[in-house]
């Protein structure tokens, strides 16, 4: 269960670095392809400060649960996990509710995975 854990948690970190080179760098490229019909093309270049702020974000949470795979005590690898996984969690759910279901799937269900499998080590 800890290999799983520690797998699960890195693909969730490396999921939100993705998320952070796209809201921070690819917003009017490649963001137009991945978030088509959320909102008009014309949006994405007034948008694109916002964005790379979103993308920030995303970059602490990534860091944090990196962070978490290199703490040598296993108590506290344990907690900082379960912290930012947590934030992943919450706002995986919530962008679930007010901008789309996808969200739910993309972003929260992978975290409350990793979250269950760092419960069970």
């Amino acid at each position: 269960m800890q290999l799983l854990s520690q797998i699960l948690i890195a693909l969730v970190a490396l999921e939100h670095l993705y998320i952070l080179w796209l809201e921070m760098f690819a917003w009017e490229t490649r963001g137009k392809k991945v978030f088509r019909g959320a909102m008009p093309d014309e949006m994405f270049k007034p948008t694109r400060v916002m964005a790379a702020n979103q993308g920030l974000y995303n970059g602490f949470l990534a860091a944090g649960l990196i962070w978490s795979l290199l703490i040598g005590d296993p108590v506290w690898s344990r907690n900082v996990a379960l912290f930012f996984l947590g934030c992943v969690a919450v706002a995986g759910i919530y962008g679930g509710i007010t901008a789309g279901r996808k969200i739910w799937y993309v972003q929260a269900l992978p975290a409350i995975l990793a979250l269950v499998a760092v419960l069970l080590k």
